[in-house]
């Protein structure tokens, strides 16, 4: 083993200097009265005075007396601490001779050799360090797009804000209507160029009370007042609504972008007295504005909680009665309007509700729509409509039965299949089931339709083109689709006998139909006179309540069986 020898008093300190002189930190000596001794480089670079001008001159440069009030309280407790402890640190901001802002972390150690009094420091630059927390803590607390506030600082501060005030606080939630086709259209950068042009424009408005502008992400935005009167929101609000009749523009597509926006607003003390319930209700308003189709502003009311329950209990019964096969055709008869003679049925639905009776469309089709249960609806009464043609059939009666279908259910996979079961299973001829199409479900679902159609039609399925007049290009239809009736809407026929407009109408549509090999049906029949005038201009077939109301099966076998004792 080697004996080592200790290094000599010289070369040590020779060495600590030249470590002092090349360590990055900044170091500096000062006398007992705070007055410079010696710098390092790194310190010379750092606070930007060499040794040669600091040596003598006190910390901070100047005398006390032309240093402010805060300079001179950090220097008082930096003596303090040194001289009862002999140490001090300390994290600050320095300004250096150049004007920059120096995030600093700083220590001080008192050393005394021979009885002399040294004080050392070390200052280590922590602005990259700094920098970096800032950004992490910036990229965890704002939206990247907008640098408004997250869920998270919103949640904090609105949270402070109802322990600490005293007026009413207004919570209101902000979407854009359509925002996903937007956002399909414009792509990634162009929905994000938007949503900035939007934000700007709701800043620029300088909203009086507004305390907190809140982003969530996508479209989910959420402002937060405070004021005397939550009615001064209100007038808010409309501002906001405003900027909207303004267009955007995009250098993605030559078209102006409107910014069409649904608003829901809850407020403190009346809705509730707790963030998360105020939130939740300022949203259950927003839902219930855009569920009336957007563009408007809900402030939240206990009727919107009764309404969304009865949503859910009804989404709840319709699922039932779907299963349970509550849903039963009731069946209009057409006549021809020369003899009376029942051409055929149209089978209309009605829900046989276990408490509430029998409800018509009018009461549940909306709710069928919204909740996707179209298909369902269908299946279950082209099955009930199958059965009693199979019936009919039996008893030597050689009816069809007119099913109404739209887009949602043309559109589902196993349509044709269903349709075409049902043909093979109760042995019915496809000519004794037709089908009608509003023109709203050609306008919806345009190629779809048009393949199940010619799908139908080569099975030999009669085809019917619903409420003909009432959409936006029901001539074109007819040229596109193989119809083989066309059934004149109600609102034609409702003033036909004393309306000269009403008249021409129906009486251009019954010529069209004859030229293109068409049978017109007049629907809503209900007057003796409106049968007359029809039959006068040549109209062969109708339906209304004045010729028979929608019965159920029963009662209309009863008239089937009355019409072959008469004829």
């Amino acid at each position: 083993m080697t004996n080592a020898t200790a290094i000599p008093v010289s070369d040590k300190q020779q060495i600590l200097a030249q470590l002092c002189e090349q360590l990055d930190d900044a170091i500096f000596i000062l006398d007992a009265n705070l007055c410079y001794l010696s710098v390092n480089a790194c310190y010379e670079m750092t606070i930007g005075y060499n040794e040669s001008f600091l040596l003598g001159r006190p910390l901070g440069i100047y005398a006390a007396k032309f240093l402010s009030a805060d300079e001179r309280s950090i220097l008082a407790d930096i003596t303090s601490h040194l001289n009862s402890s002999g140490f001090y640190e300390k994290h600050f901001a320095m300004a250096n001779r150049y004007g920059q802002v120096i995030d600093c972390h700083m220590t001080y150690r008192k050393i005394c050799i021979e009885q002399t009094v040294y004080y050392v420091g070390m200052v280590r630059d922590m602005s990259a360090a700094i920098k970096d927390q800032k950004k992490v803590a910036h990229l965890l607390n704002y939206n990247q797009v907008t640098g408004l506030p997250n869920r998270k600082v919103f949640l904090s501060k609105t949270n402070d804000l109802l322990l600490d005030t005293y007026q009413e606080i207004a919570i209101v939630r902000l979407n854009i209507d359509r925002y996903r086709s937007l956002a399909s259209l414009l792509g990634p950068d162009g929905i994000n160029t938007l949503i900035k042009s939007f934000v700007t424009r709701i800043k620029n408005l300088q909203l009086d009370y507004l305390t907190c502008f809140s982003h969530f992400g996508g479209d989910d935005f959420v402002l937060v007042f405070e004021c005397p009167d939550a009615n001064i929101v209100r007038q808010q609000l409309d501002s906001l609504m405003q900027i909207c009749e303004r267009p955007f523009s995009s250098d993605k597509t030559e078209a102006n972008i409107y910014c069409h926006i649904s608003v829901g607003a809850s407020y403190f003390p009346k809705d509730d007295d707790e963030l998360t319930g105020l939130l939740a209700k300022a949203e259950k308003a927003l839902h219930y504005v855009k569920k009336q189709g957007g563009e408007d502003i809900c402030w939240y009311d206990t009727s919107i909680d009764e309404a969304t329950i009865g949503n859910w209990q009804l989404e709840s019964e319709l699922r039932t009665a779907a299963a349970e096969g509550q849903f039963i055709p009731y069946y209009q008869p057409k006549f021809e309007l020369a003899t009376g003679i029942i051409t055929g049925f149209e089978a209309l639905v009605r829900w046989q509700h276990p408490t509430r009776g029998l409800l018509r469309p009018i009461h549940f089709i909306d709710a069928i729509i919204t909740h996707k249960l179209s298909f369902e609806l269908f299946s279950q009464m082209a099955v009930q409509i199958a059965k009693q043609l199979s019936i009919w059939q039996e008893q030597g009666f050689c009816q069809h039965i007119c099913i109404n279908a739209d887009a949602t259910e043309f559109s589902h996979p196993n349509f044709f299949k269903m349709v075409r079961n049902l043909l093979i299973q109760h042995n019915i001829s496809a000519t004794q089931l037709h089908i009608e199409v509003t023109e709203s479900s050609l306008i919806q679902r345009h190629s779809k339709v048009k393949k199940q159609l010619g799908l139908l039609k080569e099975l030999g399925i009669y085809l019917a083109l619903d409420d003909f007049g009432t959409g936006y290009a029901s001539l074109s239809y007819l040229q596109e689709y193989p119809f083989d009736f066309i059934k004149v809407d109600k609102s034609f026929i409702s003033d036909i006998d004393n309306n000269q407009t009403q008249y021409a109408i129906v009486k251009a549509i019954l010529d069209l139909g004859t030229a293109l090999d068409m049978q017109i049906i007049a629907e809503g029949i209900e007057t003796e006179q409106q049968r007359d005038v029809l039959l006068s201009m040549g109209c062969k077939q109708g339906q209304g309540y004045w010729l028979s109301r929608p019965v159920a099966a029963d009662a209309a076998t009863k008239m089937l069986i009355e019409q072959y004792r008469t004829h």
